[in-house]
């Protein structure tokens, strides 16, 4: 398990962007970057770096992936055939712990991570506690009996500010997800605009 050792929402600071859609995100209140130095007035962005933002982006999306896994899940995209871009996208939304969070099972992908690591989730009926795992059109995803009674599942599946994506069929009552197809970019209920082509240039440099 990898530990974020740094405030998450100094993300959404960085980017200038509320990427979660979070009401609690300090872009709410101050647009610009965290630090001494944030409100310095910014210069224009090189290719690179609207490259390396995008990248950032995404990736910091996703929570607590590590640039060795990012660049892992990005080679295994370019080695399949198809658009690198929409299949990259495919991959981090077949992650466990993403479906969890997009299955509305828990409030953040940060939480999700958690709760998959603590053992509180089911894939086809066996316990899985690997966040990273990639699930399969078809798999059913399960809270565990024991935690289906736990204050912040209930909290999570009422929340109103997102809602749970098309690609997934969910059971609230039963606490259950069926993820029934790897999705587009389109379809990914991103709260900001992700760009992964430039992430694909990117790495392509």
């Amino acid at each position: 398990m990898s530990k974020r050792i740094s405030a998450k929402y100094k993300i959404d600071r960085r980017m200038g962007e509320n990427i979660w859609g979070r009401p609690k995100s300090p872009v709410n209140k101050r647009e610009f970057g965290p630090g001494q130095h944030g409100q310095r007035r910014k210069g224009k962005i090189s290719d690179f770096g609207l490259q390396l933002r995008a990248k950032q982006k995404l990736k910091g999306y996703y929570g607590n992936i590590t640039e060795k896994q990012f660049r892992r899940i990005y080679a295994e995209a370019d080695r399949r055939r198809g658009d690198t871009g929409e299949l990259l996208v495919g991959l981090l939304e077949s992650r466990l712990d993403a479906i969890v969070y997009r299955a509305k099972f828990v409030a953040t992908v940060f939480a999700a991570r958690q709760f998959v690591n603590h053992g509180h989730v089911n894939v086809n009926g066996r316990r899985v506690n690997i966040p990273s795992y990639v699930c399969k059109p078809g798999d059913v995803v399960e809270v565990r009996t024991k935690s289906k009674q736990l204050a912040l599942v209930i909290e999570a599946s009422q929340l109103a500010e997102r809602d749970v994506p098309e690609y997934l069929d969910v059971d609230h009552g039963k606490m259950t997800a069926t993820y029934v197809r790897v999705p587009q970019l389109a379809d990914v209920p991103y709260a900001v605009q992700m760009e992964p082509n430039l992430v694909v240039e990117f790495y392509s440099r």
